[in-house]
């Protein structure tokens, strides 16, 4: 048996499988069971967006496999101490939510954020925080542009390519040429809007259209992806983190 990479040692050691239901809530079939937000201590919580629900509850796609197994990783690869076991939930318009420097909003092909929610995530920004958008595809981009020109009016979307700085933020990433996990023809594009539109100063919002990391690791115990491409997802939402925390 050939060795595996580092990052899938650590896969095999940190991430378990499990039951027939779990994975249908954790693909979004069903409604998930929510816990109890982790209580501010200071320390790393992922922080994920929840919104009202439309045609899906796309906003927990993933909850809570991924951010477990994510939290697990960083745990094992970073200095950090994140909170493992528990992640939080917040709305945009939640003042807590000032109190976490990085957010993760799944499906945003399904986002219709309230007039409050798009004021919470325009001060949120503006006070420093750092959006994850991740898990959409083809005219989906169409419904995110619009709610994001809400919320950013003069907002230019940029493609970013390899040379960003958040692609070397912890590990380097040598390629960006990855594809939507349920449909490899479409290739991943990565996108970012900068504060004051400004390529010089720091990224706001960073994009993963065409493409869902959160998908990648959360069935990474699982076998269902490759571990190469699995790797890679979690090396890019690792980036984005420490990004977040250092800008």
């Amino acid at each position: 048996m050939r060795p595996l990479p580092v990052l899938g040692l650590l896969l095999a050691a940190t991430v378990t499988g499990s039951g027939e239901l779990d994975a249908q809530r954790r693909r979004g079939w069903g409604r998930p069971a929510l816990e109890p937000n982790v209580p501010y201590d200071g320390r790393f919580a992922f922080a994920r967006i929840r919104y009202a629900e439309v045609l899906s509850n796309g906003w927990a796609f993933d909850y809570p496999t991924m951010e477990r197994n994510l939290m697990s990783m960083m745990r094992e690869v970073t200095a950090l101490r994140p909170h493992v076991a528990r992640s939080n939930i917040h709305t945009l318009d939640d003042p807590e939510l000032l109190k976490y420097p990085v957010a993760y909003l799944s499906e945003p092909g399904y986002w219709l954020p309230s007039d409050a929610e798009v004021e919470g995530l325009r001060v949120y920004l503006a006070k420093g925080g750092f959006l994850i958008v991740d898990d959409f595809m083809l005219r989906e981009w169409v419904n995110f542009e619009r709610q994001i020109r809400r919320v950013l009016p003069q907002a230019r979307i940029e493609r970013l390519d390899i040379s960003h700085p958040i692609f070397n933020a912890f590990f380097k990433i040598q390629t960006l040429d990855m594809s939507y996990p349920h449909n490899p023809y479409l290739k991943a594009e990565f996108h970012g809007i900068y504060k004051g539109n400004d390529p010089a100063r720091r990224l706001m919002v960073v994009i993963n259209y065409n493409n869902d990391i959160g998908d990648y690791m959360e069935w990474s115990g699982e076998g269902w992806w490759a571990v190469n491409i699995t790797n890679e997802a979690y090396k890019l939402a690792m980036n984005y983190i420490m990004y977040g925390l250092i800008h």
